[in-house]
């Protein structure tokens, strides 16, 4: 994509340890994942240009992680190293195809990120375990502050897990809402976060699409598309980053803020149907691997 704004994702890189079959003790296969590892190769897939913000381990893991940013086009020239381990998650698969994790985070590379004062960017997004976890939270609540008031356009994906779903993340969530232009929550985090407010507010309903408002208008609907779900690993993800990638495409070369404000109820209509068959796509692959812009045209 020519003439596009530059997407910075941050935060964590994991290895979500992924059962081979249903029941308890089932072989386990080793997959990158992390939200916003997600979120930044789903921007890049879709035409963004993507840079990414992270501590990665120096372990095997980490090199792979690394390499499959490399690969996916994704510049990792801010991706920090070091001999901390990488971040575990263990995923259970439901019978629906939902997925849920369990952290292994003790010690592990990605919370000890130390984020530069500024990096050189048009849009950065946030999001996902590494805002729960000090000291590396605190650190991209900095940078996310100091962003936003040097006219970044920023957007916040909290992505709720169940060992940070308390009143102390909500309460830091709360004290970085003013900086946020974007926010993406699923209809679940959107009542557990008593219905936070944003000048654009897009919320997740699984297979019933998404919900966006824009400066606490009347929710523009966008229907989900019917597929045959192998499971939702990396669904909310790929919403994030075709969200990103729409966004970076339609502001290129502009200030991404006034261009965005700009936008009218149709071009957030399209941008919501883009993230919807995007997601779509996901979900009907095993694990998360978002589709091509490519492939979301010929869906």
């Amino acid at each position: 994509m020519t003439n596009a704004s530059t997407v910075t994702v941050c935060g964590e890189g994991l290895v979500d340890l992924v059962p081979t079959a249903a029941g308890g003790l089932s072989p386990l296969v080793p997959a990158l994942g992390g939200g916003p590892f997600n979120a930044a190769i789903a921007a890049s897939r879709l035409g963004a240009p993507v840079k990414f913000l992270s501590r990665l381990s120096t372990d095997g893991f980490g090199y792979e992680l690394v390499s499959r940013l490399e690969a996916e086009g994704v510049d990792t020239a801010l991706v920090q190293r070091g001999p901390e381990p990488t971040t575990l998650a263990l995923t259970s698969i439901g019978a629906d195809g939902s997925a849920s994790y369990t952290f292994y985070i003790e010690g592990t590379a990605d919370r000890m990120v130390q984020p530069p004062e500024s990096i050189e960017t048009d849009i950065a997004c946030f999001g996902t375990v590494s805002l729960a976890l000090d000291p590396g939270a605190s650190r991209y609540g900095e940078l996310l502050h100091r962003l936003s008031a040097a006219g970044t356009f920023i957007a916040l994906d909290p992505n709720i897990r169940p060992f940070y779903a308390n009143d102390a993340h909500k309460a830091f969530l709360e004290s970085l809402y003013p900086s946020v232009d974007l926010l993406k929550l699923s209809d679940e985090e959107e009542e557990f976060l008593d219905s936070p407010t944003a000048p654009i507010k897009v919320i997740t309903r699984g297979g019933d699409g998404v919900s966006i408002i824009v400066d606490g208008k009347d929710p523009i609907e966008v229907p989900g598309r019917k597929i045959t779900v192998a499971d939702t690993i990396g669904a909310g993800d790929t919403v994030m980053g075709a969200l990103l990638a729409q966004i970076a495409r339609r502001t290129g070369g502009q200030d991404v803020r006034a261009a965005v404000a700009a936008f009218s109820a149709d071009d957030w209509a399209e941008i919501g149907a883009f993230a919807v068959t995007a997601a779509g796509i996901t979900c009907s692959r095993v694990g998360a691997q978002p589709p091509t812009a490519a492939e979301v045209a010929e869906f």
